[in-house]
């Protein structure tokens, strides 16, 4: 057995968010998991989701502990911490790590990592990046077959994030002629609304799950981006990973590509849905027969031919970045929303506080406004000098030459102005908590104000904003 010295004790500079106060000295005959994440990472929201899986494996001989580290400065909030973790439904402790003393305490480098605590105390691996289920059970199992584990059967008792009764967390909007489509992220389900909120149809049963069927059988796990082509409304299945559709005259949900579970896309032809394997997809755009999805987890904008159900990468080498260039060589990082106008798909590229733009046919990527991964703020003006902070969704205006950007970590609605012109922030008369959907009609917003678990309607012409009365 590999000599390993005593884990560094929380400090009390940690900020509890969802459970008491912990020690590791508390844990001893517990194999422990200390996952340091960030709210807007869909790396960290993979690497989660595993340790919820190895918790209810081994529910009475590991622990898990989660604890935040901010990459932006909206995220040193535990107000916001508070909002992810009911969000992303985690159910073991969590704590704010705002001024990295954890972190440098581990040696962590990069988010999200995992440190292995022994029964005995004593720090034994740090494993970095998502995907790495395999990896973590069998260590986690190695150590749990080691003298001086004892089962223990006591929960730990977290509180969670209140949810608004009607709708939480929504994370995605769709406006036809006649119908407003809203994905209730938090609900795992998909709504049907006239323009002014009043509940129409209800698609998916508010369970997490992947089925197929008429609206009453289906399920949907936290979806978030919706396009509407005519009767058809195509949907980002987060959770699930995958890409369905629904059959709106018919009220059926199909699924496109995915099966539940994250893994590295494969171009080609997809015969088995199940058998397509997507990592992350947060937006989704629809036009003449083509899908396009932004896989914010694969940090790759990819393309599915609904005719001949083909797969395939339209760019972005994969790597986390801000980079240019030709499809193979661009860099991505986190792309969260899609808005697509001729050859031209315009994508929000959240952890990189950017938006670009793609040349549908080349796979070309040009950055209108941002400067990379580590560089955001709150500032107007020329496209050079402008700067968003974690932007979750833009819409095209279809009467102006206008991108709408709904700036999350700035609880800020901003506009872009197209053919060379600058970013300014659009004045409402709400406060806007971490806005992550926006669709534009009529002369109308309407946008997802996420964290307040409720949609909006804001007149263009005056800011005047009303609250929707969805499902209440």
């Amino acid at each position: 057995m590999t000599a390993a010295a005593l884990a560094p004790e929380f400090t009390d500079r940690l900020h509890w968010i969802n459970a008491p106060a912990a020690t590791l000295a508390g844990q001893r005959g517990r194999v422990v998991a200390i996952a340091f994440w960030s709210a807007g990472s869909a790396y960290s929201h993979n690497l989660l989701g595993d340790l919820r899986h190895l918790q209810a494996k081994y529910p009475d001989r590991l622990r898990v502990f989660a604890l935040h580290v901010p990459k932006f400065e909206a995220e040193r909030s535990p107000a916001l911490v508070e909002q992810a973790v009911g969000r992303l439904g985690l159910a073991f402790p969590v704590a704010n790590d705002p001024d990295f003393v954890a972190w440098q305490h581990y040696g962590i480098q990069a988010w999200p990592s995992v440190a292995l605590v022994d029964a005995r105390g004593q720090l034994r691996e740090i494993v970095a990046g998502d995907m790495q289920r395999e990896a973590l059970d069998a260590s986690i199992a190695a150590m749990l077959d080691e003298p001086g584990v004892v089962p223990q059967a006591e929960a730990v008792v977290v509180r969670n994030a209140a949810m608004c009764t009607a709708l939480a967390w929504p994370a995605g909007i769709a406006v036809g002629a006649k119908h407003l489509y809203i994905a209730d992220s938090g609900h795992h389900r998909i709504l049907e609304c006239t323009h002014d909120g009043r509940l129409l149809r209800v698609f998916g049963g508010g369970f997490p799950d992947l089925v197929d069927g008429s609206l009453d059988e289906a399920a949907f796990n936290a979806p978030r981006g919706l396009s509407l082509v005519r009767d058809t409304l195509y949907v980002a299945d987060t959770g699930n990973h995958a890409l369905r559709r629904i059959s709106l005259p018919r009220g059926q949900v199909d699924t496109l590509a995915g099966n539940g579970q994250p893994g590295t896309p494969v171009e080609g032809p997809v015969a088995d849905p199940a058998a397509a394997t997507l990592d992350q997809p947060w937006a989704v755009a629809a036009a003449q027969g083509r899908l396009f999805a932004a896989l914010a987890g694969s940090n790759q904008i990819w393309e599915y031919d609904l005719g001949l159900g083909v797969l395939r990468r339209l760019c972005g080498s994969g790597q986390f970045g801000l980079t240019d260039g030709a499809a193979d060589v661009a860099e991505f990082a986190h792309p969260a929303s899609l808005a697509l106008v001729q050859k031209t798909l315009y994508v929000c590229d959240a952890s990189a506080s950017a938006l670009r733009s793609v040349n549908i046919d080349s796979g070309a990527v040009q950055t209108l406004v941002g400067r990379g991964p580590f560089e955001f703020g709150d500032q107007d003006g020329s496209r050079e000098a402008a700067r968003l902070q974690y932007p979750l969704a833009i819409a095209l205006d279809p009467d102006a030459p206008m991108l709408w950007v709904a700036d999350a970590y700035n609880d800020a609605l901003r506009r872009l102005k197209l053919g060379g012109g600058g970013l300014s922030r659009f004045p409402c008369d709400h406060s806007l908590r971490r806005p992550a959907a926006i669709a534009v009609a009529a002369g109308a917003l309407w946008l997802a104000n996420t964290d307040a678990h409720e949609i909006l309607r804001i007149q263009i012409d005056s800011g005047q904003a009303s609250r929707l009365p969805v499902g209440e």
